[in-house]
């Protein structure tokens, strides 16, 4: 029903007009609620003349802005109908790296159109992309929607913006529960059963109970025209003006105690829609209804109230005429009561606090008579015992990790791995035969796995999202949704720590690891390959910093022209998508490896935004964990010439800031037959250790 969507449009602006555009008849919107973020709909053909509004429209970024993976907002244009039926779900705007740019926008605009005709009562769900189309009835109550392969996380952050949109225009215009999370109503326990009588049911709070005095009713008309006008409260102030009892009758304790086993029978076989029935009685001077109330209606003096919303309560009327109410068992004078439901889809849970409103009015004047009008309120908390909750909903952001557990557990053992290898750095690089082994094995795992199967790139995208929510203070749940790459940046912060920024660069990084590859395969057919002098590519190197901070203040200041910069990175390019994208991106990402082939990673060494942010976080190593000698440097510089990365000092010392941990000069400085002052000291029948120089006689220092 809802007609396509221009782009460019900033979120949360739409005027009537521009969604009267967006409304195919015979469907037509009303003026906006003044104060609800929604626009009514009236529907040419509707046959419920009196049922109110059609349905309603609204923007998703009004009622649920939760932060995409760039920290903005997503915005989508909601309609549903009066029975919570979603009409149509489109999208307005959105920033998610992986749609914008990345595989396009149309897969999330065939995801959304997944949500018409499903109903919020349903429990709607995403699951990860597989070969089904469209929404599937799993269960009673529930419906999967197929995901969107690549992007899962950010369509989770879709669909909870959604649901959450939806359900707050349900409950303040359509009597949905108003509860905190979309649970199920709790149900009665028609297998517990107790005998009580009336007292012993308050007393447990099974029947709510509210006692008002004759002066405490007039103090509610304190400064009213309607002040002072029972002569009662002056003669009696202190005597019961009205006690007002509430029970929940679906309880068969409540239920049987109150109605009699034959009527509570009666009444539960005649409701056959399952609806809430509730008994309210009252002792005291001031009944529940007067001569005009009209059996099977709304007692205008009661209205039920559940997180501060009304719900609708309706005599139900099985009285028969030769029925006279029991005598209920230690109870009260009761001097009037009713048995009243609401409807289960309202959302009125019974078995949560309510609270149950007595309107007390006064009339007085002469000709022109003048009313006015009180409340008091009875609330009420009813006893847990008497109903079946339901397990609570685990959130949204769990079911991701529950799908991805086999991506995770094989990550997470890859990561020990990492660890071990890292930890046993002379176990692992005094062979180059096995560092090599077990270098290249990594990287390609990073590459196939991490990359381009688990979609675990990190990126400046993501450090620019986190920066905004922070600001805006939006919180981070987002990154809940993507769990593959929580774990990596979870294990990359720790690694700071430990090693430096050279972890996650040098190991775990799957565009590094595709750079690492062309390098190699270039080496390996002896193309030429520049070298800077030290200085130069030093230099060259702050230009990764200077990006950097482009992007992430234009991120603060020029969002939409932040997301064009963050392409930067050919991380989407490479690796999201698989190379599958437009040429302009395609032809920038191959340029980038072919400079890789002439200068050794050279996009990670002086354009990677990213690699800057790394490079800041591993300030905070603790530990120069990769051994030196005295000799390093003075005299000797194979390590320094061997590096790849440019490294090592000319006097010898490591630059944590660039090294990438390939472990080439572990490798080479426990070798003895690589490592120079080895062979030196060799030669004098020596043996040098990480630790120092050793003879035959004993210790000797070694310079």
């Amino acid at each position: 029903m809802l007609a396509g969507i221009a782009s460019g449009l900033w979120a949360g602006e739409l005027t009537q007009e521009m969604i009267e555009t967006r409304i195919k008849p015979p469907l037509r919107v009303l003026p906006r609620l003044p104060g609800v973020p929604a626009w009514p709909l009236k529907h040419d053909f509707d046959t419920q003349a009196d049922g109110g509004p059609y349905g309603y429209v609204f923007e998703s970024i009004d009622l649920a802005p939760l932060p995409g993976f760039d920290g903005t907002p997503l915005n989508l244009l909601v309609a549903i109908d009066r029975k919570g039926t979603f009409i149509g779900v489109e999208v307005i705007s959105q920033h998610e790296p992986m749609f914008r740019g990345g595989i396009g926008e149309a897969p999330l605009h065939q995801f959304v159109t997944q949500y018409a005709s499903r109903n919020l009562t349903d429990q709607i769900i995403v699951a990860s992309a597989g070969n089904r189309v469209g929404p599937k009835q799993t269960s009673k109550g529930q419906v999967v929607l197929d995901g969107v392969a690549q992007a899962t996380a950010s369509i989770r952050i879709v669909n909870q913006s959604v649901l959450t949109a939806a359900l707050s225009v349900a409950r303040a215009r359509l009597g949905f529960s108003a509860q905190p999370t979309a649970l199920p109503p709790a149900t009665p326990d028609m297998t517990h059963y107790e005998k009580l009588d009336f007292q012993g049911m308050v007393e447990k709070g099974l029947i709510g109970r509210m006692r008002l005095s004759n002066a405490q009713v007039e103090a509610l008309f304190a400064g009213t025209s309607a002040a002072g006008l029972d002569g009662d409260v002056r003669d009696h102030p202190d005597e019961t003006f009205v006690e007002l009892y509430l029970a929940y009758l679906n309880s068969p304790t409540t239920g049987r105690a109150i109605l009699g086993d034959a009527r509570y029978a009666d009444v539960m076989k005649r409701n056959y829609a399952n609806r809430h029935l509730w008994w309210v009685g009252v002792t005291g001077r001031y009944p529940l209804y007067d001569d005009r109330f009209v059996p099977a209606s709304v007692p205008p003096r009661l209205s039920l109230r559940q997180d501060g919303l009304p719900y609708e309560l309706r005599d139900v009327d099985f009285r028969d005429p030769d029925y006279n109410p029991p005598s209920i068992p230690g109870a009260p004078n009761i001097t009037s009561s009713l048995v009243m439901h609401s409807i289960t889809e309202g959302g009125v849970d019974p078995g949560r606090p309510l609270s149950l409103d007595l309107n007390i009015v006064r009339e007085h004047g002469g000709v022109m008579r003048e009313t006015t009008q009180k409340t008091a309120i009875l609330d009420f908390t009813p006893a847990s015992h008497l109903f079946v909750y339901p397990p609570k909903p685990a959130p949204e952001w769990l079911e991701s990790w529950r799908q991805r557990i086999p991506e995770l557990s094989i990550i997470s053992m890859a990561l020990a791995v990492l660890c071990g290898v890292l930890t046993a750095q002379r176990w692992s690089a005094i062979s180059r035969a096995r560092l090599r082994l077990i270098r290249l094995g990594f990287l390609a795992f990073t590459l196939a796995y991490i990359g381009w199967y688990a979609q675990g790139q990190l990126s400046i995208v993501q450090v620019n999202g986190l920066l905004r929510a922070l600001i805006a203070g939006r919180g981070l749940s987002s990154f809940l949704y993507d769990p593959v790459t929580l774990l990596l940046i979870a294990f990359t912060l720790v690694s700071f720590f430990i090693w430096g920024r050279g972890t996650f660069c040098g190991w775990l990084c799957p565009f590094g690891a595709m750079q690492e590859f062309v390098g190699l395969a270039a080496r390996a057919m002896h193309l030429p390959r520049l070298r800077l002098a030290a200085r130069t590519a030093r230099r060259l190197g702050v230009l990764r910093h200077v990006v950097l901070a482009v992007i992430v203040v234009a991120a603060f200041i020029a969002p939409r022209e932040a997301d064009t910069l963050a392409e930067i990175e050919p991380f989407k390019t490479a690796i999201t998508t698989g190379f599958d994208r437009t040429w302009p991106y395609l032809g920038y990402a191959g340029l980038l490896l072919l400079a890789g082939v002439l200068y050794y990673k050279a996009f990670c060494r002086f354009l990677c935004p990213l690699g800057a942010v790394m490079s800041l976080g591993g300030k905070l190593r603790l530990l120069n964990w990769l051994p030196r000698r005295s000799e390093c440097g003075t005299p000797c510089q194979r390590c320094k010439h061997h590096c790849m990365y440019d490294a090592i000092e000319d006097n010898g010392a490591i630059r944590y800031d660039d090294c990438f941990q390939c472990l080439d000069c572990v490798g080479i400085y426990h070798d003895s037959k690589r490592c120079a002052p080895i062979i030196l000291y060799q030669r004098k029948n020596k043996v040098m250790t990480p630790q120092g120089a050793m003879d035959k006689d004993g210790p000797t220092k070694h310079t």
